[in-house]
């Protein structure tokens, strides 16, 4: 695991706020977790499969078959676990056309978008554009182009619910992103080389917010959330908490997400945070 030290204000509140806890829990038919064989992704499923009333869960991963913790989870028969790289066109239109035979007329509820990569690098060190370029491909414009492909589940999952609500359970995008995301919070305080990754994800909360101008009119959600600093192989063994404490709280708040929520950029606990 790599050797992070947090320290300064991208510490965020670590609390819930009662008012959010109190609103209730909408539960989607059908679910769709992306880099879904470790870490956030493995975390978010596990979570999601405590709700009987999610009827198909889709957990995507580029190798399934080296995935032993999510395929110990496939004693549940909702949970259907398939092959797709996310960096390839072609994988996800396969995997676009298989889902679609599942979800059927219900449409795809909800998008997580989940996959995601760390690559290290600094300004003050070796010039590789090809790094850069891999990072930003990954963590942002792969998911752009998810996101395109399975708009048309999205949109007839809309289509079913009348009326102009925007809730969890109708249709919803939801892209995983990171404090180190926001501009405005970034004051160094984050060690490690971390320039090409926060591009990344200020990338994909920018996609975000294009996605909910755009997609409004068909009543679709869309947020991007931090997960918190976690234990992962990505976010190293110095971490605040484990994946298990970050994606109860992710997942259970993911439910309550409604029209207030839209477009917006929170952590786990639904406390907005700056871009």
């Amino acid at each position: 695991m790599p050797d992070y030290e947090l320290k300064g204000n991208l510490r965020m509140r670590d609390e819930s706020d009662p008012e959010v806890e109190a609103r209730p829990q909408r539960i989607p038919k059908t679910v769709m977790v992306t880099g879904a064989n470790r870490g956030i992704g493995l975390g978010l499923v596990q979570h999601f499969l405590e709700y009987d009333a999610i009827e198909i869960l889709i957990a995507t991963c580029r190798n399934p078959e080296k995935a032993e913790e999510l395929n110990k989870l496939k004693g549940d028969k909702r949970l259907h676990i398939i092959a797709m790289d996310v960096d390839d066109d072609e994988s996800i239109k396969k995997v676009f056309e298989e889902v679609s035979e599942l979800v059927s007329s219900n449409g795809l509820n909800v998008l997580i978008n989940n996959a995601g990569i760390l690559l290290p690098y600094e300004v003050d060190g070796q010039i590789c554009r090809k790094t850069m370029l891999k990072q930003l491909e990954t963590n942002s414009v792969s998911v752009a182009i998810v996101t395109q492909t399975f708009l048309g589940l999205l949109k007839k999952a809309s289509s079913n619910v009348s009326g102009e609500d925007v809730r969890i359970d109708r249709a919803a995008i939801i892209n995983i992103s990171s404090t180190m995301a926001s501009i405005e919070k970034n004051d160094g305080c984050f060690s490690g080389p971390m320039t090409a990754y926060r591009m990344s994800k200020s990338a994909l909360n920018s996609f975000s917010r294009q996605s909910y101008m755009e997609l409004s009119k068909y009543n679709i959600l869309v947020v991007s959330f931090c997960p918190g600093w976690v234990r992962t192989d990505m976010g190293g063994e110095n971490a605040d908490i484990d994946v298990n404490e970050s994606t109860r709280t992710l997942s259970a708040n993911i439910l309550r997400l409604d029209s207030r929520n839209n477009g917006l950029y929170f952590d786990r606990f639904l406390h907005p945070i700056p871009n």
